[in-house]
């Protein structure tokens, strides 16, 4: 069966500690998947090997059928990209960095209209700095879409927003998704993931401890909400 994005084997070492071990994941055309574990699980490693943007040891990787390293040029048009920590001038206007950002894509979609629907419209002249961390957060999933991606990585992606503006861009998500829009993300917000998502991966260090969907996870653990169970698999309860 053909997948969106394809991972086999995938391996990243670092000083001879692994980073990632043998991660496998296959996820399909118009699908949310989310890939969970504690902070040092080894998630924005596996995300920055399947981007290419850091070399694996060990491994295989595909994107929209195709190799991320060879094929980098043709799938930036197809790529989108949020990470929670982005590096943009603070002085720059929000107009600005979106125009710059669409300059990139030969299709680009209507950035002034996703600003409104992330409900940041009345911010388009706002110099970033004067954003609120909620606002910058949703302004930086405008520009992870602005390419009209088919596939698009969320890092974190409703981190500093309030219980409304979640559940709002929970709602834009699931009518991207679907019109076809391939979706992996990273969350520590259980309720978002099981909203949003269609499987997940449980990372524990580096290592994979759980792969299905949300309802196996639970089956499969001794507890009966997901919160919980996930808790239980990555043994982040000891944190709580």
């Amino acid at each position: 069966m053909k997948a969106a994005i394809r991972v086999e084997h995938l391996s990243k070492m670092y000083n001879g500690i692994p980073a990632v071990k043998d991660l496998n994941l296959s996820i399909g055309y118009g699908k949310v998947f989310g890939l969970l574990g504690a902070n040092g699980a080894g998630k924005s490693t596996s995300v920055e090997c399947i981007l290419g943007t850091k070399a694996m040891d060990d491994g295989k990787v595909s994107i929209l059928e195709m190799n991320p390293c060879k094929n980098r040029k043709e799938l930036f048009q197809k790529v989108g990209v949020q990470f929670q920590e982005a590096n943009y001038q603070n002085e720059i206007r929000v107009n600005e960095i979106c125009e710059e950002i669409a300059s990139l894509y030969r299709k680009p979609a209507d950035w002034k209209d996703m600003l409104s629907q992330f409900g940041i419209g009345d911010k388009v002249k706002s110099p970033i700095k004067e954003l609120s961390g909620g606002q910058r957060q949703r302004l930086f999933i405008v520009l992870a879409l602005i390419a009209n991606p088919q596939v698009v990585f969320l890092d974190e992606l409703t981190t500093g927003l309030d219980a409304k503006a979640r559940r709002d861009v929970w709602r834009i998500l699931e009518d991207l998704k679907k019109k076809g829009l391939t979706v992996l993300l990273t969350s520590h917000f259980m309720d978002e993931v099981e909203v949003l998502c269609d499987e997940i991966c449980i990372l524990k260090k580096g290592e994979t401890v759980f792969y299905g969907t949300v309802e196996k996870a639970i089956t499969g653990s001794p507890y009966d909400k997901f919160e919980d169970a996930y808790l239980w698999y990555s043994d982040e309860e000891t944190n709580y």
